[in-house]
């Protein structure tokens, strides 16, 4: 049926005009030429398709009355990339006969009710045959995590920007998280605010849509930012690889990061930053962006720390290539998906641990990795193909006071098989949210005899004196 024959129809009598109606008020258009089809039979003839479609809306605008549980969405056409669907009662209690399937356009992802009909529209991708909408008998297979609550038309109102504000505050208070946000900078409105209502950054931002963004964190310990140069030389080595050029040099982006954390009268938490391509459009290419932008936020975190030892298990989500592994950058999925396989894995490990192409030790999600060897031999892999740690750095630094002592014979960063670190005499991740934490198990290996080990607890203790009382290389006082 074309689009002047399917008008035609719709204004056939008064039935067929508040289904015309209702298509157009709930936002969609018919393709130029639709079919009767199902299971693969489609009309042969223009006459049976305009009847069709005349029952079609008559059946539509009488069905109103009929709760979602009679409807889902299917598609007619095994290709089907997402243009046509249909609309159709599942009541089995019903005559199918009577029961003509409704094609609609799809337009993007959403639901609409109108009375106590339904209609959700969804992306989904070729071949796929099944319904789009499980009905109530499949409910209860859905994901806890999806909630397909139907949103009516009243309940997506138009905002003003205080209307946004409000409602942005509103939710912020109603989240009791362990981390609260006390300060942020932002480089598109050009200063520091305190509301967490106001901690947001534009959707054109190319770090929110492509990825293109790279940050750091520095911990703020009784008032002052540990090793904040040493994360923010690393930012900037990011940002020049991203080809991301700062929106303003060094010093001025150091004394902004300082200035945020007064603001924020946080003595003991964290600052994380972004430098960004910053916001513009749309597009693939950050070359119609405005200009870069840098953003930082500070997090106070009610989190317990512990030092209690973990498993770890060999990750089996793919490593990061050395170009970008070495890129400090926003792109996290796989680090987020090797965290989700530890925590998923039997006996819920703390972290997964890549192995770099050649099969030897690189990282954790977002630590590095150290064993003590039979030895007493402190070793590290490499950083030429993962993420140059500061923290780790800093405690192959510190530990040279453990080869003063004689509890260690060497610090040394090289290439650790697998089989060396599963037979180490003691085995720790180390990253700035983690510091020192011992691991007793990797896989189903225990490490040596499944206890904390020494070095790592003297390692540890050496990091926490050093970020209350280090030299001024790594500790900068806060103005508050």
């Amino acid at each position: 049926m074309t689009r002047t024959d399917y008008h035609s129809a719709g204004h056939a009598n008064v039935s067929n005009l508040l289904s015309y109606l209702l298509y157009k008020s709930i936002s969609f258009r018919y393709n130029s030429q639709l079919t009767e089809t199902k299971g693969g039979e489609s009309s042969s003839s223009s006459s049976s398709s305009s009847s069709s479609s005349s029952s079609s809306m008559a059946y539509l605008s009488s069905s109103l009355i009929k709760p979602i549980s009679q409807y889902s969405l299917t598609s007619n056409d095994p290709q089907f990339h997402g243009s046509l669907l249909y609309v159709t009662n599942t009541n089995t209690n019903t005559n199918t006969n009577t029961k003509p399937n409704l094609p609609f356009s799809r337009h993007g992802s959403s639901s609409f009710l109108f009375n106590e009909m339904t209609i959700f529209r969804r992306w989904r991708c070729s071949n796929q045959n099944e319904p789009i909408v499980d009905n109530n008998n499949n409910n209860n297979n859905n994901n806890n995590n999806n909630n397909n609550t139907s949103v009516t038309f009243d309940d997506v109102p138009v905002l003003s920007c205080s209307q946004a504000i409000e409602r942005l505050r509103t939710n912020q208070q109603s989240w009791k998280g362990k981390q609260h946000y006390l300060a942020m900078y932002s480089s598109v409105f050009r200063g520091i605010t305190t509301d967490s209502a106001a901690m947001v950054i534009p959707m054109d931002d190319h770090m929110v849509h492509r990825g293109h963004g790279v940050f750091d964190t520095a911990a703020i310990i009784h008032g002052h930012l540990y090793e904040l140069d040493q994360h923010l030389d690393r930012i900037l080595r990011s940002a020049s690889m991203a080809k991301i050029a700062p929106p303003f040099d060094r010093e001025t982006i150091r004394n902004i990061l300082i200035k945020t954390v007064g603001a924020s009268k946080c003595s003991n938490g964290s600052l994380r930053y972004w430098l960004s391509a910053g916001p513009g459009d749309f597009n693939l290419s950050s070359s119609g962006c405005r200009q870069s932008a840098l953003y930082a936020i500070v997090i106070q975190d009610s989190s317990t720390f512990s030092s209690k030892g973990v498993k770890v298990i060999t990750s089996s989500i793919p490593i990061k290539h050395p170009q970008f592994a070495t890129v400090k950058s926003v792109n996290y999925l796989q680090n987020v998906l090797s965290k989700m396989e530890a925590e998923e894995s039997s006996g819920c490990a703390f972290a997964a641990i890549w192995l770099d192409t050649d099969g030897f030790v690189a990282e954790g999600p977002n630590m590095n990795v150290a064993f003590v060897t039979k030895e007493n031999e402190l070793v590290m892999p490499q950083f030429d193909k993962i993420l140059s740690g500061c923290t780790a750095k800093r405690v192959l630094t510190l530990a040279d006071k453990l080869l003063e002592d004689g509890k260690l014979t060497g610090v040394t960063v090289r290439n650790v098989t697998v089989e060396e670190g599963k037979e180490a005499s003691e085995m720790m991740l180390i990253g700035s949210g983690t510091l020192v934490r011992p691991v007793l198990q990797w896989d189903e290996q225990i490490i040596s005899d499944g206890k904390e080990g020494p070095i790592a607890q003297t390692l540890l203790d050496l990091l926490l004196e050093d970020m209350k009382s280090g030299p001024p290389t790594v500790r900068v006082r806060v103005p508050y």
